[in-house]
């Protein structure tokens, strides 16, 4: 193979990955960002902030979940090794 080749489809492979993780950072989860523009949108909409402990509760909510889905991916993983 080419270098000129191998560089452009490692360039490729780089975007990619970047739009993966470009899509998971703006989803609505309160421990991403999309999480805080989706709180942002709120305040805009209603002209009034979120209280601090339905934020914390938010924020904790979400990393639950970050965590569960880390889980069940890794779980998944350890058992299709091991198949």
């Amino acid at each position: 193979m080419r270098p000129a080749t191998l560089a452009r489809q490692q360039k490729i492979c780089a975007f990619i990955n970047r739009l993966g993780l470009d899509f998971m950072n703006i989803l609505p989860i309160p421990a991403l960002d999309g999480g805080h523009a989706l709180f942002t949108i709120y305040e805009m909409i209603t002209g009034r902030k979120p209280s601090d402990k339905f934020l914390e509760y938010a924020q904790m909510a979400g990393m639950v979940f970050l965590l569960g889905l880390m889980l069940y991916a890794f779980g998944l993983d350890i058992w299709r090794l091991f198949k």
